[in-house]
């Protein structure tokens, strides 16, 4: 008895088996990916550059923007980015000690990939959001 996932769509090349950039084999490659899915991996950091993308903000507003993260959270998430080079922490000279935080020119390098994810997400992102929906709905009928 032969089982079909519905993956079985998904498993072709992309460049029919030649050589192209994409298919590269090259170990360095997945070194820089490796890079890039670390730098923004973790569970705020992509809402984190999503809200700074509307321009900078004081600490205490991103963190009211992205509730329900924790302080500890949001600190230690912004000093990952800071780290990595896509955040920049400005110190204002106001009393008492207030923070700001904005995008980096690297950054701001990631703005078509987040136009992707947005229009991947119009067309894609809510299936399984609806599909949960529909497996509740059953269960009830059921």
């Amino acid at each position: 008895m032969k089982f079909e996932t519905g993956m079985e769509n998904n498993t072709t090349d992309m460049c029919d088996g030649g050589d192209c950039a994409s298919c590269t084999s090259d170990p360095a490659t997945l070194v820089d990916f490796k890079h890039a899915v670390h730098a923004l991996g973790g569970k705020w950091k992509l809402e984190i550059l999503f809200t700074l993308m509307h321009g900078g903000i004081r600490f205490g507003a991103l963190r009211r923007a992205l509730a329900p993260i924790t302080q500890h959270m949001l600190t230690a998430q912004l000093r990952e980015l800071e780290t990595d080079g896509l955040v920049l922490r400005k110190v204002l000279a106001e009393k008492p000690l207030q923070v700001a935080y904005e995008l980096t020119d690297a950054a701001w390098g990631l703005t078509p990939a987040f136009r992707e994810l947005l229009s991947w997400s119009k067309a894609h992102g809510l299936r399984r959001g609806v599909a949960a929906s529909e497996a509740t709905l059953g269960a009830g009928l059921a």
